[in-house]
């Protein structure tokens, strides 16, 4: 495999105007994400930006942005279009999208997403991780995934993703991490397809990509990062940032 890490950003966050740029301990949240894919050691890394505001950020920080249509729908979208230009002779085969708001992501969470692509037969890999408890599983903001890992395994294969708290019955349920690793045909392939109507009724994008009939596989993780949403969730990063750098030179995993 020959990886490419690119990140989505726009400013349009409603409950945290100009996300992307929010200061985290010196630094704009979009360029401590950059930093945590180069330290996953993978492949380059560049920011697929909705905005020049974005670009002028990260470039200022030494990385690599390429600037896409601000009205493109989703994040996959803005991956696919700036790939286009990063990468028009299809150099790299593989695609991680990495999310834009996650500065305190664990580059070896990073990595693993890579690790479902061992199987040809997988077109796209993600993560899950153990959800803690029956309110966390009733949670609608945690997305579950149905899977299951055979004894001494660390990959399977996604069944489906919902809202709801499945699989039913006894057995661990596993949160779903969006991290992406996209086989470059596969990822060319999604963002053509139209939503489609599970997509639509559980508001998840990856089941657009099941429906398809695309194979995803999960590997798991000890626990996600948090994505940052709210104010309260940025404040809880500076701490997670500043506390980390009296510890251990930021950057590094």
């Amino acid at each position: 495999m020959t990886p490419i890490v690119v990140i989505p950003a726009r400013l349009g966050s409603a409950r945290l105007p100009g996300k992307p740029l929010a200061d985290i301990c010196g630094r704009p949240m979009i360029v401590r994400v950059m930093e945590r894919a180069e330290a996953a050691g993978i492949g380059p890394v560049a920011v697929a930006c909705g905005e020049a505001e974005i670009a002028t950020a990260v470039e200022a920080a030494g990385g690599r942005a390429v600037l896409t249509d601000p009205e493109l729908p989703s994040g996959s979208d803005r991956v696919q279009q700036a790939l286009d230009v990063l990468d028009p002779d299809g150099r790299f085969d593989v695609v991680v999208n990495l999310q834009g708001d996650v500065p305190t992501v664990d580059p070896g969470a990073i990595r693993a997403a890579l690790a479902p692509l061992a199987d040809p037969a997988i077109d796209i890999g993600t993560l899950v991780a153990p959800i803690a408890d029956a309110a966390e599983a009733a949670t609608p903001s945690f997305v579950k995934a149905a899977c299951a890992f055979v004894p001494g395994a660390d990959v399977a294969r996604a069944l489906y993703f919902s809202r709801a708290p499945i699989p039913w019955g006894d057995g661990p349920r596993w949160h779903h991490i969006g991290i992406y690793a996209y086989r470059r045909a596969a990822l060319a392939r999604f963002v053509a397809l139209p939503e489609s109507p599970l997509e639509k009724r559980e508001k998840l994008e990856q089941l657009r990509a099941l429906e398809a009939g695309m194979r995803i596989g999960c590997a798991r993780v000890a626990h996600g990062p948090f994505g940052v949403d709210t104010q309260a969730d940025l404040e809880r990063a500076r701490h997670i940032v500043a506390s980390a750098a009296h510890e251990t030179p930021w950057g590094t995993a």
